[in-house]
């Protein structure tokens, strides 16, 4: 089991910087989960490229 990859992200609606945790068995899942400070929800897209390096893609709501 992989440990959890520790990421600071930009939330879309408010762009506060928040600490996020992704599992690196997510990759090539889709997933929703709050903004820490504005409680808005934020999709995150996990995939990794050619070297296995996560990638962390965020969608607001009405984005798409």
């Amino acid at each position: 089991m992989e440990a959890l990859h520790e990421e600071n992200i930009g939330c879309p609606y408010c762009g506060e910087i928040i600490n996020v945790l992704i599992d690196p068995s997510d990759v090539d899942q889709q997933y929703i989960e709050d903004c820490q400070v504005c409680c808005r929800p934020i999709t995150f897209s996990i995939s990794a490229d050619y070297e296995g390096n996560l990638l962390v893609d965020l969608q607001g709501e009405n984005e798409g």
